[in-house]
């Protein structure tokens, strides 16, 4: 992912096994980041965080 401030408008969502995606929250970056740190690990395993022109997955993104 680009570098982008913690101001940024993001989407959390998580995609499913199934292939359906769930929007946990459209907000900041920093809202984003603290919504799926309080995931359970298993949920945290499918979060994605979506800019406006990019996609990254939540884990990978925390991993640097």
């Amino acid at each position: 992912m680009r570098t982008i401030s913690q101001d940024v408008a993001v989407r959390l969502y998580h995609l499913g096994d199934d292939g359906t995606a769930a929007t946990l929250v459209y907000g900041t970056l920093a809202e984003a980041l603290q919504l799926a740190a309080q995931q359970p690990d298993d949920v945290q395993d499918g979060l994605f965080l979506q800019t406006s022109n990019d996609v990254v997955a939540y884990l990978d993104y925390i991993d640097g």
